[in-house]
């Protein structure tokens, strides 16, 4: 029993130190006071002022060109990987496999690296173009292995009864295969996106004039300092991430887990 209680205790100090901040950053979002260390009261209106913030709204404008970009186009390519690994054997298969992982483990300060001195060699303008090209990059990744771990679990013999009744393959994929795995693309898609709209380090390698992103904005606005504004931003930011990762996170599961039926 003891031992229980100081293992509950124990966990409930870690849990306060990683989110603790957070909360706190969230109820100094509602202060009236411009002061951050100081309550004085709750308000909406640093909420309010985010929308007449020309500069914020520049960069939410640049942040959903590149997520929903990259993402389209990850989500599209890891597809395509996905089934490839998935569902047919060649040469470089687990080559191939290896380096999916290679952009999740490596350092971003090295992927945003690699990135720019590719941009340099091949004499392309940094801009809002070369950061979307950078998030496809890492953002296949996440779409493949989500996708192949949705499609490890698919019953093949779905597909081979659809081929048996007269469809063609084409058909198969498009009316068994694409609606039965939709669900585990739709949550790489999510995930892709959410890491998408929280990049900083990368984006701060590949970005040029005119391609500042929302987290490139709230790292410019706290070199002045820590204000009301940018606690509004970031939890605005914050609720965004946290609900698009339940909703992956969700659509991972399996059906049953979630309650459903094929």
């Amino acid at each position: 029993m003891k031992r229980g209680r100081l293992l509950a205790a124990h966990a409930w100090l870690v849990y306060l130190f990683l989110y603790a901040p957070i909360a706190i950053l969230v109820a100094f979002s509602f202060n009236r006071g411009r002061q951050t260390a100081v309550w004085e009261g709750a308000t909406l209106d640093w909420y309010r002022s985010l929308g007449g913030n020309d500069l914020i709204r520049a960069a939410v404008r640049n942040s959903l060109i590149v997520g929903v970009v990259s993402t389209a186009t990850a989500t599209v390519i890891g597809t395509l990987v996905a089934l490839a690994l998935g569902r047919y054997t060649f040469r470089g298969a687990g080559f191939t496999r290896n380096l999916l992982y290679l952009p999740m483990i490596i350092p971003e300060v090295v992927l945003g690296a690699a990135l720019v001195t590719f941009f340099g060699a091949a004499a392309v303008r940094l801009s809002l173009g070369t950061v979307v090209i950078a998030h496809i990059v890492f953002c296949i990744s996440y779409v493949a292995i989500v996708v192949r771990a949705r499609l490890s679990g698919f019953d093949r013999s779905l597909e081979e009864a659809a081929l048996d009744l007269g469809a063609r393959p084409r058909q198969t994929f498009w009316r068994v295969t694409l609606p039965l795995i939709a669900p585990g693309i739709v949550a790489g898609a999510l995930l892709a996106f959410t890491i998408s709209i929280d990049d900083y380090v990368i984006t701060s390698f590949v970005a040029g004039v005119g391609a500042t992103t929302l987290p490139l904005q709230i790292y410019s606005m706290l070199k002045v300092g820590v204000t009301p504004e940018i606690n509004a931003v970031s939890t605005l930011l914050l609720a965004v991430t946290i609900a698009l990762i339940v909703i992956a996170q969700r659509l991972q599961r399996a059906p049953g887990e979630r309650g459903e039926t094929l």
